[in-house]
């Protein structure tokens, strides 16, 4: 099965759509040329350079008003160099001949200071040559729907969600992407790439007085983003679910406060497995964060490379795998920014740790002779760095139904509220919007402020029962930080309804 939509080897006026370039392919070429040129006469070993051109839409209707519109247009392009075993990086806006030369003299003035005061030289793993193409799937252009008709759908689901005494507070969001990026090394690569993403969703608070309850759609934090066109809009049907969750809201200010401070088995739905993949294993996982690159502005990681392919991470039936080529990923893409072709590996096999995300640079570190893809940067201005790809727990069997009825005792929580990790990925707690408390098999009364914690490793070691294809959803993570400066990224994260035993519930 094709992973991704690629057109290897066609002039532009042959694909699916036309793609509007900035730059006559020609000069482009040119001004990346010159740039590795530059750089090369200079002394640097490596060059690449990436322009990036951007297009930028992103619209909130709070409480039947416009509470965001942004609608941004960017392109530039970062080149960066090592030299002497250094990096140099530096990035403009401009774009002519003589910023070109510029840009590139600066990255070489970076790399010369650098030198100074490395540790070690930098190392790249080996990579291919690649002249390619590479443009996601979609079918409608989010670009080509007016902001009329975006705000119709967007001020319909707002009055439906209004339509009671106790919502205080309504939030739609839609948000649309689209990047074309192009990226040419000293090595020989010439990578063109065409990204689309789309997305949206719906929060509503409820407020009797005494209390404030929130639930949201599709996932908390604006919803369900994908890498594909608008067409992801009318599937999540706002209308159709707005109703329901309304009620919920309203119903949640009377429902007791989920049972705490004693361990019982819990059931986690995908849109809050969602962000437990992300914050205990994508973050754990990252190799520079292991090695401790990350350490002041974030925390480091467990997970230390003496631990590879020897640590129990989790229960037999725990298989994380990470993907760049997994079809819709906010992730997912031809190449990375190092130009390393996508890749799909094991994270976590059969419950034990045997991978990290890793780029060109850190592959060594643990014996790889290549790179994973991991590297991305947020922008033209700023610097790659190792980020969390497409990461998923991979369906076993079953589905939620027959999980339930299998199921003597046990809080299934829904969407998560808040969290929070420890600087080694290590200690947690997650607070979801809603729990439901299965007895005997069936569904019961539902409970409010639902929280859990546990140790990582001890947490995914109790996953017991995970359900099958059928019920797997891919959500994704639109705010990830990492970085100083800080670069926002977004990946995505699937699974299906899994169970774990005696998971301590909060307070």
């Amino acid at each position: 099965m094709k992973v991704f939509v690629k057109y290897p080897g066609l002039k532009l006026k042959n694909l699916i759509f036309q793609v509007q370039l900035s730059f006559k392919e020609t000069k482009l070429k040119n001004f990346c040329k010159l740039a590795l040129d530059t750089a090369l006469s200079k002394g640097a070993s490596y060059v690449d350079i990436r322009f990036v051109e951007s297009k930028d839409e992103s619209i909130t209707v709070k409480n039947a008003n416009i509470g965001r519109l942004i609608q941004e247009e960017t392109i530039g392009y970062g080149i960066r160099v090592i030299k002497n075993g250094a990096w140099g990086f530096a990035s403009t806006d401009k774009i002519t001949n003589e910023d070109i030369k510029k840009t590139a003299l600066l990255a070489i003035n970076i790399a010369e200071a650098s030198f100074r005061l490395k540790r070690k030289n930098v190392l790249l793993a080996p990579e291919p040559a690649y002249q390619d193409i590479w443009i996601s799937p979609y079918t409608i252009d989010p670009f080509k729907i007016s902001l009329d008709e975006k705000l119709k759908l967007m001020y319909k689901t707002d009055s439906i969600l209004r339509k009671s005494k106790l919502i205080k507070q309504t939030k739609v969001f839609l948000k649309f992407l689209k990047e074309h990026k192009f990226f040419a090394s000293s090595e020989g690569s010439f990578i063109e790439q065409y990204i689309i993403s789309s997305g949206g969703g719906f929060s509503v608070d409820a407020s009797n007085g005494d209390d404030i309850q929130t639930r949201s759609y599709p996932l908390s934090f604006e919803g369900v983003h994908k890498t594909t066109g608008y067409e992801i809009i009318p599937a999540l049907d706002f209308i159709g679910n707005a109703e329901r969750v309304r009620e919920e809201a309203i119903t949640l200010l009377t429902a007791k406060n989920c049972p705490g401070g004693e361990k019982r088995n819990i059931i986690l739905m995908p849109n809050q497995l969602v962000l437990q993949i992300h914050e205990s294993t994508g973050h754990a996982s990252e190799l520079d964060r292991v090695l401790g690159y990350e350490a002041d502005f974030a925390g480091t990681s467990f997970l230390t490379t003496e631990k590879l392919n020897n640590f129990k991470y989790g229960s037999d039936i725990v298989n994380l795998v990470a993907d760049s080529t997994l079809p819709t990923g906010l992730a997912t893409q031809g190449y990375d920014d190092d130009g390393v072709k996508a890749k799909r590996w094991h994270i976590v096999k059969n419950g034990i740790h045997t991978g990290y995300m890793v780029n060109r640079e850190t592959a060594h570190e643990t014996g790889l002779s290549c790179s994973y893809g991991c590297n991305r940067s947020q922008g033209y201005a700023d610097i790659p760095i190792t980020r969390i790809t497409n990461l998923s727990l991979m369906p076993v069997k079953g589905t939620l139904k027959e999980l339930i009825e299998n199921t003597d005792d046990a809080i299934l929580m829904d969407n998560n509220r808040c969290w929070s990790i420890d600087q080694k990925r290590l200690n947690f707690q997650f607070g979801c919007e809603v729990g439901w408390h299965i007895k005997k098999g069936k569904i019961g009364k539902m409970f409010k402020n639902p929280y859990y914690q546990g140790i990582t490793p001890e947490f995914w070691n109790s996953c017991d029962y995970i359900c099958g294809p059928e019920e797997w959803q891919l959500l994704g993570v639109l705010n990830c930080g990492k970085g100083q400066p800080m670069q926002i990224n977004k990946m995505s994260h699937g699974s299906s309804p899994a169970r774990f035993k005696n998971v301590m519930l909060g307070q």
